[in-house]
């Protein structure tokens, strides 16, 4: 594979994923669950992120190969937490990619929408989204400008053999641009990644600085106006984006000095993107009373609420190229991890043939195509968001549990980045004790009380578990006197897991119980470990 990014190309490429979808699109869910406190559910992901990045540039750094967690796994915890993490990065990257050509497809449709040119509603509205509208208008007062469009689409599509003719089209569309230009090689994609991502952060730096201006300040009382459970409750909704900086390491083979670079790029891309989460979200929440962002398109959402018309389309225009950005790089991280899976013989030879011409993965990239293409026929956009989350922080907790695993370097043993030790033994217990005499003391009922409303079950039995979870390790931190820092990623990451709902957790056993399957009956047979 060609050896053409360097330090800036890997920074961009991860700002191009972590702050697309995240701030165009799904940072209006996570303002309107916790307000203008969601500030700090993204400086808590951005501490989770921190620390598993440095688990990350420690793989990378030992491990400097195409294959991301799925890789630094197979060398940390073996082939079936491998296959279970090369599965779960499925979920992230192809599904996560289907909820950005949605949004994608949003975005467009509006901008067409103000210049007059209106799309047949059948082919800017999804299947499933037109049928639950149409069978639930009896019971719907008022109806929104997108069940609008959903009902009249439902309406007005054409039938072949009586079936409605009704799928997003735009959304369609975009997969298969960026499937082609992703095949014809890294090279090209870096050029159009670079510029895209210069673009974005001048025009959200610009929603800043402009609606900085229309803040009232009474929209911050209160600031934390659903407690932690509403802040905690936007995970779902932001956390998946930050999967960009691990579509970083999955570019080493294409990286001109992956020891070096990796890492730096993680480090720097997550930086940049949590500052502006945090000012885009406090300007967010203080231009429109947080309920109300609830919208596909939050930054022309609150543009147009303060009148700002002209910044508007500029920011819809920009949102177009954000999101591009975003499908680019998920479509180039799967096609690699799919290939190192290959490799390994987990997955059929085909996937880790490289092009000849081009120097891609050019089955694995055409294969990502069609798994993020089809489903926009048949889902929506709300149950792709769901379906999303879990997998990434699930993927950094193991990661960071992989760097317990691994044997400690010396000094002058490798180059490039290596993480420090400290040692955990009395640190991890005591801030473990601190942690929970602080709960103890200010939050007396705090996984004792029976909640009331939807979600009280999992989140009792969610933080019960975390606390068995942290006290065993606790213990093994005791006798393997584990280091300080990979701990901790794990301990937050598996925080930030009691956010997911019960729903998250149905569907996540489900597909991991397909993969299983999968696993079982062909990559156990194929792998080259059995072969061994």
């Amino acid at each position: 594979m060609s050896r053409v990014l360097g330090l800036r190309d890997l920074t961009f490429f991860g700002i191009a994923a972590i702050i697309g979808g995240g701030i165009f699109s799904s940072v209006g869910k996570a303002c309107s669950e916790g307000g203008p406190g969601v500030i700090w559910l993204f400086l808590i992901c951005a501490v989770a992120c921190g620390f598993a990045a440095l688990c990350y540039a420690e793989f990378a750094s030992r491990i400097p190969v195409s294959g991301s967690a799925y890789t630094y796994a197979y060398a940390s915890f073996g082939e079936l937490f491998a296959w279970i993490i090369g599965w779960a990065l499925i979920m992230e990257y192809s599904i996560g990619n289907i909820y950005i050509a949605f949004s994608w497809s949003g975005y467009v449709t509006h901008m067409l929408d103000a210049f007059n040119f209106h799309l047949p509603r059948w082919l800017t509205v999804d299947y499933r989204t037109a049928s639950r509208v149409a069978s639930q208008i009896s019971s719907l007062a008022t109806l929104t400008t997108d069940q609008n469009d959903a009902l009249i689409a439902w309406n007005n599509a054409p039938k072949i053999a009586g079936l409605r003719m009704i799928f997003d089209a735009p959304a369609v569309l975009i997969n298969i641009l960026v499937t082609i230009l992703v095949y014809r090689g890294v090279k090209e994609s870096k050029t159009v990644s670079n510029a895209m991502v210069m673009l974005k952060l001048i025009i959200i730096i610009a929603v800043i600085i402009v609606g900085a201006f229309y803040i009232d300040i009474e929209n911050y009382t209160p600031f934390n106006p659903s407690g932690m459970t509403g802040i905690m409750a936007g995970v779902s909704a932001v956390f998946f984006t930050y999967i960009g900086f691990d579509a970083v390491s999955t570019l080493a083979e294409e990286s001109k000095n992956p020891a070096r670079d990796l890492p730096k790029g993680m480090f720097y891309s997550l930086l940049i993107c949590t500052v502006l989460y945090v000012l885009i979200s406090l300007v967010l929440t203080g231009m429109v009373p947080f309920s109300l962002l609830n919208v596909d398109d939050p930054l022309a959402f609150a543009l147009q609420y303060k009148g700002v018309h002209w910044l508007e389309y500029i920011v819809g225009a920009s949102a177009i190229i954000a999101m591009t950005g975003v499908l680019l790089v998920f479509q180039m991280g799967q096609p690699r991890i799919w290939m190192s899976m290959s490799r390994d013989g987990l997955l059929p030879k085909q996937f880790s043939r490289i092009h000849p011409k081009f120097k891609t993965p050019g089955f694995s990239t055409v294969m990502t195509g069609v798994v993020v293409g089809l489903p926009i026929f048949f889902t929506d956009e709300a149950f792709v968001l769901d379906f999303t989350s879990i997998g990434t922080i699930f993927a950094f907790v193991l990661v960071c549990g992989g760097v317990l695993l691994l044997p400690r370097r010396d000094k002058s043993e490798e180059k490039g980045f290596r993480l420090w030790y400290i040692n955990g033994k009395w640190l991890f217990a005591g801030l473990v004790l601190i942690s929970a005499s602080l709960v103890v003391l200010f939050v007396p009922k705090y996984i004792n009380e029976v909640a009331y409303g939807e979600g009280a079950f999992m989140y009792v039995v969610s933080h019960r578990i975390l606390w068995l979870l942290l006290g065993t390790l606790t213990v093994f931190t005791w006798f393997k006197n584990w280091n300080l820092i990979p701990l901790l990623g794990v301990a937050i990451c598996l925080y930030l897991l009691t956010g997911m709902t019960l729903e998250n957790w149905k569907w996540f056993g489900l597909w991991f119980l397909i993969g299983i399957i999968f696993y079982l009956s062909y990559g156990r047979r194929k792998s080259k470990l059995n072969e061994a």
